[in-house]
């Protein structure tokens, strides 16, 4: 995660962009930098607004929302815990190019909720925990299944088909629906060895595909070398394979048969080249 100091064209003025998990985000800092807001653009091509008498070319609308900083400092606290040691919490928000990042600091939050704690004195060190993150994701997780219970949207197609709609009753969408949906909301803001180890914390099966699952299908292989029949067709021109005539005839041949054909021409003599008229 970075933070740049340049503001974004639009954005509100107290804003920063943010690089969490290689992915650019913007997020706004308020009362005094103790609270913490994502800021989410929906974008529209020739899209405008008609504010009182005024038209606003830009279109853009924003959305800033609360969002818990233990998720930007998560990204710090999983680095410096390669080391395995208690360390300052001063020191592991640390960026040399976006040194902005330690705004963070004055965010009101409970590091305990992803770090060990160890206190000396008056200081206060600090150490990544794997263990009380994932109880901390879950409790996440458990909250926007409430949440999305209560608003009573439809999770059953997936977390990419799901549709924001309202449904009857509860009943039509399976509780590893909403763990799957809710999971998926929340790996946004995840990396996606953290997603994984969410996923298994939840005793959620990793999906496959449908390609996956079916058998390999038997297509023959393409080759640069000449194809061979593996049997000998000819032997079907010769006169042991002639067709016969059936054993038995139909009504139909019997009333044929029966028909005098003297003087009647054959098929094929309507067919033949007429003779060439010779020139008087």
């Amino acid at each position: 995660m970075a933070t740049k100091k340049k503001r974004t064209p639009g954005a509100p003025s107290d804003s920063w962009v943010v690089m969490a998990a290689d992915t650019a985000s913007l997020y706004l800092l308020g009362n005094g930098d103790t609270q913490l807001y994502e800021v989410k653009t929906f974008e529209e091509d020739c899209h405008s607004w008609f504010i009182g008498q005024t038209v606003q070319q830009d279109g853009r609308l924003l959305f800033i929302t609360p969002l818990d900083p233990l998720f930007l400092m998560l990204p710090y606290l999983i680095q410096a815990g390669k080391e395995e040691k208690f360390q300052p919490l001063d020191q592991l928000l640390v960026d040399e190019n976006f040194p902005a990042c330690s705004r963070i600091l004055k965010c009101s939050c409970s590091l305990h909720h992803i770090a060990e704690e160890k206190e000396v004195g008056s200081l206060k060190f600090y150490r990544y925990s794997q263990e009380r993150t994932l109880d901390w994701l879950r409790k996440k997780v458990d909250r926007t299944i409430v949440a999305l219970k209560k608003k009573n949207i439809s999770v059953g197609g997936g977390v990419k088909s799901a549709t924001y709609v309202k449904v009857k009753t509860e009943s039509d969408c399976q509780e590893e629906d909403y763990l799957r949906y809710a999971h998926g909301l929340i790996s946004e803001y995840l990396s996606e060895d953290l997603s994984n180890a969410l996923l298994k914390h939840l005793h959620l099966p990793e999906l496959t595909s449908p390609k996956e699952s079916e058998p390999p299908s038997k297509k023959r292989k393409l080759s640069d070398k000449p194809v061979e029949a593996g049997e000998d067709y000819t032997k079907f021109n010769s006169a042991d394979f002639a067709r016969k005539p059936p054993k038995k005839m139909t009504a139909a041949q019997k009333t044929l048969a029966k028909v005098d054909k003297s003087g009647m021409k054959t098929m094929s003599s309507f067919f033949s080249p007429k003779a060439k008229m010779e020139k008087k």
